[in-house]
């Protein structure tokens, strides 16, 4: 089974957000964890990475990773070179890089990817955002980052990717009111009892108050946890699962 990526017609640069198929590992992380901290075996993690890096068609040691904390900051990747996965830049939870050759990803099993390309100023930015990450606005602290740096952030292009949708994310009414109140009464959906809430809406809803345009937003509708064939999840899973890479390259 060859490694599968979805893609969006929106980025005019390599992107991938990984699914689960073209790995070695098994059991609960079959088949391409891309997470060490999951409870599969390094080497796994380490040849699933190697297959990754070459579907990419990147060297694996260019890839640029952050551990992952919920929070805002945001980590510039100034590349690398050969096929030694070097250690992650920090803590943070979105990384950009215009290092030319590299490519920056973040991982999910759940939360919302994104990434961000700027095509005028040729960088390239890859964000993790969970419910924490999302009301803390990390996806437009990765867009401040652009725009500090030249880009205008009416030109920035952005695929939002596969994470828990609507229709699986059951959350406590206090965090959907505090959802409500941040982002609008369309983020959140009340029925019968139950509060559900619209991550990837939100996230959309973040990126447009930082500037981009609404036909430059692209929105991948999977849902990670109606899928168990295709994608990791951790909430259905109850913990015991694995991660994908959401990854973007700087090569224009």
């Amino acid at each position: 089974m060859s490694t599968a990526f979805l893609t969006s017609t929106l980025l005019p640069v390599p992107h991938g957000f990984a699914t689960r198929a073209g790995g070695v590992s098994d059991g609960p992380y079959a088949s391409l964890n891309l997470g060490f901290s999951t409870g599969d075996t390094r080497e796994n993690v380490l040849e699933n990475l190697r297959r990754l890096a070459a579907a990419a068609g990147a060297p694996l040691g260019a890839l640029g990773r952050v551990s992952q904390v919920h929070g805002d900051r945001v980590l510039e990747s100034r590349g690398g070179e050969g096929e030694e996965l070097k250690p992650v830049e920090g803590e943070a939870d979105a990384l950009w890089t215009e290092a030319a050759g590299a490519w920056v990803a973040v991982g999910t099993a759940d939360c919302v990817p994104v990434l961000l390309v700027d095509p005028d100023g040729r960088r390239v930015a890859a964000v993790h955002s969970g419910w924490r990450g999302t009301d803390a606005d990390i996806s437009a602290r990765a867009v401040e980052v652009l725009v500090a740096k030249g880009a205008r952030p009416e030109r920035l292009l952005a695929a939002v990717g596969p994470c828990i949708q609507r229709c699986c994310y059951e959350v406590s009414g206090e965090l959907g009111q505090r959802f409500t109140g941040r982002f609008g009464a369309e983020v959140v959906e009340s029925s019968g009892g139950a509060v559900k809430l619209d991550l990837s809406r939100a996230v959309r809803l973040t990126l447009l108050r930082a500037g981009l345009k609404p036909g430059h937003v692209d929105v991948l509708p999977a849902c990670t946890a109606c899928e168990p064939e295709r994608f990791f999840s951790h909430r259905r899973d109850a913990g015991r699962t694995g991660r994908h890479l959401n990854y973007v390259a700087h090569r224009f």
